[in-house]
């Protein structure tokens, strides 16, 4: 089976279907409406797909979300499905769900996938993370200090660290890695929601961020070393407690090495043949929001595989007219 080309476009239209139900819901102030409204038309347009897929990264256990939850099965349900591609999801059907609630930007609908196993099924708890493009694989270490990451970061771009410009969670919990930051002197740029959209932003040339340090959450981890392992970006990782009780959660999923083990992109993502597919709800750096129009809307998507052979990266503009009246479609 060759994931990448058969799947892709398929993809590619479940995450524009989820971020245009989510796109309705902007700036109305309940963002778990948003959340519901994604996470619905996500699973419908899954289920219309000829594959027998199972969530990996999803809404949350069993228990804690209706659907889309983790090990839930996804894909079409006939006689058939025993031949289908057998394949492993993780999806965030609203990154940003405060940003889509306040119509504030960077919010997106996103899903990755990969052979079985191609995946980490990661716990739904917090992660620490250093994420940085191609330029400085190899040259990042989460356990060495904050100065010395940002030295070799800066060294890889051939920059001074008061060029460079790091995205941070505006948490408590950021507090000090915000002084440490500021002390040596690179520019931080602090977001409050969609710490997936700046992992990719830091990968890419010409979004003016050069890394994302610090907590958020493990499963934004995985779909983030997706979308690196497609971008020849590197990240490292470990899990976070933060709660009581993370500590057997993680035991239960079978995660070995606790909360010392470093996770790298390969660890996150070992998958041959990835597929990582956005589509923008509210606009930010990355890509466009969703555009309403008379008799139809305009949507802004990226669709990134990774194979042995290859690795592309594709940004879409698609404009969709369904209506039957006479629509003029504009450039721009």
């Amino acid at each position: 089976m060759n994931l990448i080309d058969e799947l892709s476009v398929d993809f590619l239209r479940v995450v524009e279907v989820a971020a245009v139900a989510a796109a309705k819901t902007m700036g109305q102030g309940d963002r778990r409406f948003s959340d519901h409204e994604a996470v619905e038309a996500m699973r419908e347009e899954l289920n219309k797909i000829e594959l027998a897929g199972i969530i990996v990264i999803g809404e949350g256990e069993r228990d804690e979300a209706p659907m889309l939850y983790i090990n839930e099965e996804v894909g079409k349900m006939d006689d058939k499905r025993s031949t289908y591609p057998q394949v492993d999801i993780a999806v965030d059907p609203l990154e940003g769900t405060n940003l889509c609630a306040t119509g504030t930007e960077n919010a997106i609908s996103v899903l990755a996938a990969a052979e079985r196993g191609g995946l980490l099924n990661a716990p739904d708890i917090y992660m620490d993370k250093i994420i940085v493009g191609p330029s400085n694989k190899g040259r990042i270490d989460i356990n060495a200090p904050v100065e010395e990451n940002l030295k070799n970061i800066a060294r890889g771009l051939n920059r001074d660290i008061e060029d460079l410009v790091i995205i941070v969670l505006n948490r408590d919990r950021h507090i000090d890695l915000i002084r440490q930051i500021r002390q040596a002197g690179a520019r931080i740029k602090l977001i409050s929601d969609g710490d997936l959209s700046a992992g990719i932003a830091a990968a890419m040339r010409g979004t003016g961020v050069h890394a994302v340090m610090g907590i958020g959450g493990a499963p934004e981890g995985v779909l983030t070393a997706a979308a690196m392992k497609c971008l020849n970006g590197d990240m490292q990782a470990k899990l976070y407690p933060f709660k009581d009780g993370d500590e057997e959660r993680i035991k239960k999923m079978g995660i070995e090495g606790g909360f010392d083990k470093v996770y790298n992109v390969e660890d996150l993502a070992p998958g041959k043949n990835i597929v990582f597919a956005a589509t923008g709800v509210t606009s930010g750096s990355l890509l466009k929001g969703i555009r309403f129009f008379g008799g139809g809307y305009r949507a802004n998507s990226v669709i990134m595989t990774c194979t042995p052979e290859y690795k592309t990266t594709k940004f879409i503009d698609d404009i969709i007219i369904d209506s039957p009246e006479v629509v003029p479609v504009s450039l721009y």
